[in-house]
């Protein structure tokens, strides 16, 4: 386990914390990671805005499961103002148990998504 922000000797703050989990995932540090902030959704940016992160803000487990399974998802965003810790025991159960899909169709879907980062989509 790798941590950053609040929970490291680094810079506290959303951004940059969410920036740095996001970069151990690219550099393949991590195999995947889980960031926050008080919506989820500045976490969710921040990572996004790293080359090789795909990165969702989850609410429940079916979100969590299919951005694992459809998305190939490789960041967990999560809301500190919504998740309870039942829920993010659903969500993180959820994350943790999918599976990045085989099928055709889903791969072509993320490879585009990935294309469109780089900015060839115009």
């Amino acid at each position: 386990m790798i941590l950053h922000g609040a929970l490291a000797d680094e810079r506290a703050d959303w951004a940059w914390a969410c920036a740095e989990a996001a970069g151990a995932v690219a550099s393949g540090d991590a195999d995947q990671a889980v960031v926050c902030c008080w919506t989820g959704t500045g976490a969710s940016i921040a990572a996004n805005k790293v080359r090789g992160v795909r990165a969702a803000l989850c609410v429940d487990a079916v979100t969590a499961g299919g951005a694992r399974t459809w998305n190939d998802a490789n960041v967990l965003a999560l809301s500190l103002r919504l998740t309870s810790p039942p829920v993010l025991v659903e969500i993180l159960d959820a994350w943790f148990a999918g599976v990045p899909s085989a099928d055709d169709s889903d791969r072509a879907n993320i490879a585009h998504v990935d294309e469109l980062d780089w900015g060839s989509h115009r």
